[in-house]
């Protein structure tokens, strides 16, 4: 039985706490906000103390997995006080919000010995994960080329902090690193990038950017990220490969589907729709890393793949403001 503590109260905390309570091998112990009234409504109920404090939270409640669901910024401060409190740790993505924050996250938590892992919960979800399982078996041959795109509404987080860039980095990096993330998991590393957008535009509640990623592979994806999209979220995917054409979009009906070539042939040969299932993401995140804890085994999501993901991210921003394409070392 792993027992938990969630700092944050907002959305994602109260989703991971929700989590946390449902699942037969984890315990929610404790609730932690810097706002104590937002801790206290969340604490209440589950029936779990409330604290305004980590360090506070720490020395007082018998905990073994600390989940961190705060503004970006704040990440690496609560990473450190968990791993240096010797307890496991969960962290919303980004991981952190530079590049060296999050070296720093994964160097302490080595030396801790305690395990870090970033929520990149778009593995998590089953489209994407049964889009990942085709390209790996090569149901569309090799792939060339990606686009995915991701579009919503402006976020408006605790005292706004989505709208200052310094902290959330925009939609480059706090919303399209699902993506990053999530291309990196099916074509491995990336080793150029190169974006456009409104970063730094200063545009009220409106943020776009553009990102290609070249990598290693040869494959070259272009990444969409939009908080100007009035109308919902909506998220597409296409990768194109030798035999065929991979495509999603969350809007559709039957949202997956493969269009291959006939054999010996130019032309479209099927199309096969797929419907996965739907469960819930982030209880099936957290459940696997609960069971990894539990089990001694590593989860799925390493600190490096967190800490990638974020430098994709910072190169896309330098890239957005200089105007030049970043080489990723």
């Amino acid at each position: 039985m792993q027992r938990v503590a969630v700092v944050g109260a907002g959305t994602m905390g109260r989703t991971h706490a929700d989590a946390y309570a449902r699942m037969p091998n984890a315990e929610l112990v404790a609730v932690c906000d810097v706002k104590i009234d937002a801790a206290q409504q969340l604490a209440d109920k589950y029936s779990v103390r409330a604290f305004a404090d980590v360090r506070s939270m720490l020395s007082e409640v018998d905990v073994d997995l600390v989940d961190i669901c705060t503004p970006t910024h704040t990440h690496i401060d609560y990473i450190k006080a968990a791993a240096a409190a010797g307890k496991h740790i969960c962290c919303e993505k980004p991981l952190t919000r530079t590049t060296g924050q999050a070296m720093e996250a994964v160097r302490i938590c080595e030396e801790a010995g305690v395990v870090l892992f970033p929520a990149q919960v778009l593995r998590w979800f089953p489209e994407f994960r049964k889009m990942h399982d085709l390209i790996v078996s090569g149901a569309v041959g090799t792939p060339v080329v990606a686009r995915t795109s991701r579009c919503s509404a402006y976020p408006r987080g605790t005292d706004d902090w989505f709208a200052d860039m310094k902290n959330s980095g925009g939609v480059a990096l706090d919303m399209i690193i699902h993506d990053y993330d999530w291309l990196r998991w099916c074509f491995g590393k990336v080793k150029r990038v190169y974006a456009r957008g409104l970063y730094e535009s200063n545009i009220p509640l409106t943020d776009y950017a553009l990102v290609t990623l070249r990598f290693d592979s040869g494959v070259i994806a272009h990444v969409e990220g939009n908080w100007a999209r009035p109308g919902g979220f909506v998220a597409t995917v296409e990768v194109a490969g030798t035999d065929g054409l991979l495509s999603y979009s969350s809007t559709d009906a039957v949202p997956l589907t493969i269009e291959l070539k006939a054999k010996g042939e130019e032309k479209v040969g099927v199309t096969v729709p797929e419907s996965p299932v739907s469960q819930s993401p982030y209880y099936l995140e957290l459940e696997h890393l609960v069971n990894c804890l539990e089990t001694g085994t590593k989860p799925e999501v390493s600190p490096e793949d967190g800490l990638e993901a974020v430098r994709i991210g910072e190169a896309a921003l330098k890239s957005i403001s200089t105007g030049q394409p970043i080489a990723l070392a």
